[in-house]
């Protein structure tokens, strides 16, 4: 099927007014990038992961819409300039974006990923390297946790030092990879909780195809003490939830957090100080993996 695509430039204060009109017409998707990019003029929005951007857009935003049929696109190129909110907005482009194996083009995008030179995480279209003794198959999806992100893999590489651990819960379990990965290194019983059903779905989905037994469900069916809590969410979340997470981790046992930046080490201390001693255990690409024993 041809896509069309509608390419406009428009100034910050503008980006949010086009891109809900864009999305009114029918567009498939809304994309925002910086009209300055590769330029001396190039603006760089730092934002809280998770958080919003502190910004609406660029100072010279290039907005483009993709449409599933040419009259649409022509549609909108029609519409918008005659809008209040198209004041200082320019019409670039439209045209059709060529035919491609946008299946194919997705899957070249994920590669697997190491985690240890013995332990990687595979999508099923590829096969794992020669070196892989420990594989975990996962396909991007709609629930965080591919293994591609810093926070993931320092998680993984925790639990591939801490094997056959009897009790793991994974608290914020995503696609469930931390759950799978605790399983695959020998954990007796494993719980994977969230409070968003579709990542439940996914976690038991993506355990049955690793073969791999866990329980898959909503907070409240984390019961009880375990050897190991991870928890791998934002720093903000986390403080809120520490007296939850150090309440389900067993004497001796360990508590594994990560979504955390460098720099708010010291604020998740603080946090956790009524219950246990934080220290970092491993760091990457500016975050940090936070663990305790109790």
């Amino acid at each position: 099927m041809a896509l069309f695509e509608l390419s406009l430039m428009c100034p910050e204060d503008r980006v949010e007014h086009l891109s809900d009109a864009l999305d009114a017409l029918d567009a498939l998707s809304v994309s925002v990038e910086d009209a300055d990019a590769q330029t001396d003029a190039e603006q760089a929005l730092f934002g809280e992961p998770g958080m919003p951007a502190p910004k609406g857009g660029w100072q010279r935003s290039r907005i483009t819409a993709l449409f599933a049929e040419e009259a649409l696109a022509r549609e909108a190129a029609a519409l918008l300039p005659a809008q209040d909110f198209f004041t200082g907005c320019e019409l670039l482009a439209m045209g059709a974006v060529p035919d491609q194996d946008w299946v194919r083009l997705t899957q070249s995008q994920f590669a697997p990923v190491e985690i240890t030179p013995e332990f990687w995480i595979v999508p099923t279209w590829h096969e794992p390297p020669a070196q892989a003794r420990q594989v975990i198959r996962l396909d991007p999806g709609l629930a965080f946790g591919t293994g591609t992100h810093p926070t993931t893999r320092m998680c993984l590489r925790w639990l591939a030092k801490h094997p056959g651990q009897t009790r793991v819960l994974d608290y914020g379990c995503g696609s469930g990879i931390l759950a799978i990965g605790a399983a695959k290194f020998g954990a007796c019983e494993v719980v994977a909780v969230d409070i968003d059903a579709a990542a439940v779905e996914a976690t038991g989905l993506n355990a049955a195809s690793n073969g791999v037994t866990l329980h898959a469900g909503l907070p409240d069916q984390a019961v009880g003490l375990y050897d190991a809590v991870l928890a791998n969410i934002l720093a903000t979340p986390l403080k809120v939830l520490a007296p939850l997470l150090c309440a389900h981790v067993a004497p001796g046992g360990q508590l594994v957090l990560a979504g955390i930046l460098e720099r708010q080490a010291e604020e998740l201390m603080a946090a956790y100080a009524a219950h246990c001693r934080l220290v970092v255990a491993d760091h990457e690409d500016g975050w940090i993996l936070m663990t305790a024993t109790l």
